[in-house]
């Protein structure tokens, strides 16, 4: 009989818990993902009217589709006519605008059908002022010194605030969170606002939602302590504001370059960080891709392809839809084709066709071109195995031209958008234009 030392068990048990990581599924490795306003997607706004779409989506490249909110809307204390989609006032029911539940049950399962997953925007942080539990389960929510029920936030007066000491209130809330993997067959979530909810609860849905199926979690958060069990994914919002900094000359590439850097640091490396010019968000209370980056939207849509982390594509911009969606009424987007659809289009497959651009320790190694002689200019490159992407980004209102010799720039290339070939071997010359740029890629 052999004998385990305890320096061996110690090497053993730290073995273990180093690769004692989440249960990733394999169809999220190389996946970009679609967010979907269910109210203003189409005239009808129902699940029916949006199912129509999914042959255009599935065209477009997208995997992974991320529907707001889908549970009934509370009334008491409604901002607006038809009230915010998180105001939750039944966990396990379907807003009525919206249709039924076996109208989601035929959405969920055509999505699947086409080979897309999806993933639904879980608030569980709060509920609506007339959920069941505001009178069944007065335990379950915060309250002030006086006992009164209170908002999480002041200006979130359409919601209470959920306390998560109350060991049955997580017990119910996983269970609703089961319910629909369970029954309905969807892969995963977004949860909103994250980081406002103990992780040790986030840690412990995890593992149940897991025993039904392999899931895929995001946090609308940016911490790493929400990776180490429950998310695969957060929020790259500290990147997205500095796209916006960077347009409004607040900030340079080389800031840009610091902050992608210290992310890749601070994060693991399983880690999968989304990446946007726009969401829901973003778009009703900051302004649309256009208004905050103005002609350099599609420049920034681009790099967030091929900077390490998971582009979002929030419904309406593949249609350059240049409008403010309001939160609490009806406001429908206008559908037409332009040079977005195909953008991103193109860069979904791009994505999909190279190893270099996959998501978290899936991906590419990154490495940057200094160009001492021009600040606003980025030069990024991936490489994995034979595959890599060279990307140069001119984040000025002014032409930029370059001559550069990098040994890491040498190869045969092709033009992403142009389609045709490129060979650099001693040196690269070229001029980018304003606010623009250009994508070298293997063609494996």
């Amino acid at each position: 009989m052999q004998y385990i030392t305890s320096y061996s068990l110690l090497i053993m048990i730290l073995f273990i818990d180093l690769n004692a990581q989440l249960k990733t599924p394999d169809w999220a490795k190389n996946a970009t993902i679609y967010e979907v306003n269910v109210r203003q997607y189409t005239p009808e706004g129902t699940f029916a009217a949006f199912q129509k779409h999914l042959p255009r989506l599935k065209e477009l490249g997208v995997d992974i589709l991320w529907l707001m909110p889908i549970n009934p809307i509370g009334e008491k204390n409604r901002k607006g006519t038809l009230g915010s989609y998180y105001s939750v006032k039944d966990y396990k029911d379907i807003n009525p605008e919206f249709g039924n539940k076996n109208d989601f049950k035929n959405l969920v399962d055509e999505i699947h059908k086409l080979g897309m997953y999806v993933i639904v925007d879980w608030v569980a942080n709060h509920t609506a002022w007339d959920h069941d539990w505001v009178i069944k389960h007065p335990e379950y929510y915060t309250k002030d010194s006086l006992g009164n029920f209170i908002p999480p936030v002041a200006d979130w007066a359409d919601v209470v605030d959920l306390n998560y000491d109350n060991t049955d209130l997580r017990k119910e809330m996983i269970d609703a969170l089961c319910y629909w993997v369970k029954d309905f067959n969807i892969d995963g979530y977004r949860c909103d606002v994250a980081g406002m909810i103990p992780t040790e609860f986030w840690n412990e849905a995890r593992e149940e939602l897991d025993k039904i199926k392999p899931v895929f979690m995001l946090a609308e958060w940016e911490t790493p302590d929400l990776h180490e069990k429950a998310f695969e994914m957060t929020y790259a919002w500290d990147i997205h504001k500095l796209l916006n900094s960077i347009y409004k000359g607040e900030k340079s590439p080389e800031d840009l370059k610091d902050l992608i850097v210290n992310d890749k640091r601070k994060f693991q490396d399983y880690a999968y960080r989304m990446l946007f010019t726009s969401n829901h968000d973003e778009n009703t209370w900051n302004g649309t891709e256009f208004e905050r980056l103005g002609e350099a939207a599609e420049m920034f849509a681009a790099l967030t392809y091929v900077i390490p982390g998971m582009p979002l594509i929030y419904n309406g911009q593949e249609a350059g839809f240049n409008k403010r969606l309001e939160f609490f009424e009806k406001d429908e987007i206008k559908w037409s084709e332009n040079k977005f659809s195909e953008l991103y289009k193109n860069l979904n497959q791009l994505k999909k066709s190279n190893k270099a651009l996959a998501n978290g320790k899936y991906g590419g190694k990154l490495d940057f071109v200094n160009f001492p002689d021009n600040s606003k200019l980025m030069c990024l490159i991936r490489t994995k195995e034979e595959n890599k992407v060279i990307g140069l980004f001119n984040m000025s209102n002014q032409e930029v031209k370059i001559n550069i010799d990098n040994e890491n720039l040498k190869g045969k290339f092709k033009i992403f958008g142009i389609g045709t070939n490129i060979e650099i071997k001693d040196r690269l010359s070229l001029v980018i234009l304003p606010w623009s740029y250009k994508i070298f890629f293997t063609d494996n």
